[in-house]
């Protein structure tokens, strides 16, 4: 195999460098749920926090990806499983440049999310599941995506003609129809900061 040929370098700085530089940990925080169950806007709402402490985050989006990295993937089973695969290894590479990754995808296999964690070191990974209702997340739906799913027009649509398996044991359940944005906000950085990835109170948090 090509693998078998390669070898990593590692440079003179470390991730342990650049994490000193940055003052915090790199990490991944994986937002899971259904479509409209809030975890782009959540993960946007948490790198707003965390950019006005100072820290350094980016947020990695399904629909994004899509339209780059991953433009050649289409829904299913065995495209869904590499789109993961592919958010994991960008995922990895940002949280061992000392960054907090805040990664937005459907993810709808455990076995996917749980490769990705694998792939971690300890304690870098966490998994948040963004429990929300089916009905609740067609009420949201402003885009039509479910009712264009229900009417065939959308194949392989999670939740409507393809399974979505929720999280096994996730590090975070939040139930986004009852929480309010502001508390699910405060719910995530309430983790990394028991993780020990950002101070115990950092500034403006």
């Amino acid at each position: 195999m090509a693998a078998d040929n390669l070898f990593p370098r590692h440079g003179m700085v470390k991730r342990q460098h650049r994490e000193e530089l940055n003052g915090h940990r790199g990490a991944v925080v994986w937002f899971t749920g259904l479509s409209g169950s809030g975890k782009t806007t959540l993960a946007q709402a948490v790198e707003g926090q965390l950019f006005l402490a100072g820290c350094h985050s980016y947020v990695l989006d399904g629909d994004h990806l899509r339209q780059g990295l991953c433009a050649d993937l289409g829904f299913s089973a065995k495209d869904r499983t590499e789109n993961i695969r592919r958010a994991g290894e960008t995922a990895g590479l940002l949280a061992d440049a000392g960054m907090i990754v805040l990664a937005a995808f459907i993810s709808p296999f455990n076995a996917d999310r749980e490769r990705v964690r694998a792939r971690m070191a300890l304690g870098d990974f966490i998994e948040v599941h963004c429990d929300c209702p089916l009905d609740v997340c067609e009420q949201r739906d402003v885009k039509g995506l479910y009712r264009r799913a229900r009417a065939g027009e959308i194949l392989q649509f999670t939740a409507v003609s393809a399974p979505y398996e929720a999280p096994l044991n996730p590090e975070l359940v939040l139930d986004t129809a009852r929480l309010s944005l502001s508390d699910c906000t405060a719910l995530v950085l309430a983790k990394l900061r028991e993780r020990a990835i950002i101070a115990a109170k950092p500034q403006n948090l």
